[in-house]
């Protein structure tokens, strides 16, 4: 019996794997800085907006991973060109929206905080860009190979 490693495949394994990464943020790290916070800075609740962004990212990227996980499956099936894959792709397109909803929610939470403390927010703020950036390009990408096969589709 011969087993075929396909692109699909490893794909899905590192689907699977940046996954992981996610979930041990959400659980480890994110509450851990929250109890760090909370030690250096007690009474100040400055750091729970943050927490319900980033939260907020790591469960709308969880979801569009799992639909990445089920494109891929259809794919490996044969099956790259149905209404799974077109559902898929609209629900990737919705999370990477979604995402860079909750980053300029992150970007004018640390605008105005930086104003009021005098901190310097330009290095998060710069990085909230470039995740803005990311999640534009995949929500592009995935318009543009959604609409041929929305054609296909109609065409059958």
């Amino acid at each position: 019996m011969k087993v075929k490693l396909s692109s699909t495949f490893f794909l899905k394994i590192v689907a699977f794997l940046i996954g992981i990464a996610v979930l041990i943020v959400c659980i480890y790290w994110l509450p851990q800085a929250a109890i760090r916070d909370a030690k250096v800075r007690p009474g100040d609740y400055s750091i729970y907006p943050l927490l319900i962004c980033a939260y907020g990212i790591c469960i709308t990227f969880s979801v569009a991973l799992y639909q990445a996980y089920k494109l891929l499956s259809a794919i490996n099936r044969n099956n790259a060109f149905s209404k799974v894959s077109i559902k898929s792709m609209e629900v990737i397109k919705k999370c990477a929206f979604t995402i860079i909803f909750f980053i300029l929610v992150l970007i004018v939470y640390l605008r105005i905080f930086a104003m009021f403390t005098g901190e310097d927010a330009a290095g998060p703020i710069a990085l909230g860009l470039i995740g803005i950036l990311v999640a534009a390009i995949i929500a592009a990408i995935i318009d543009v190979l959604q609409k041929p096969i929305k054609d296909i589709l109609e065409k059958m």
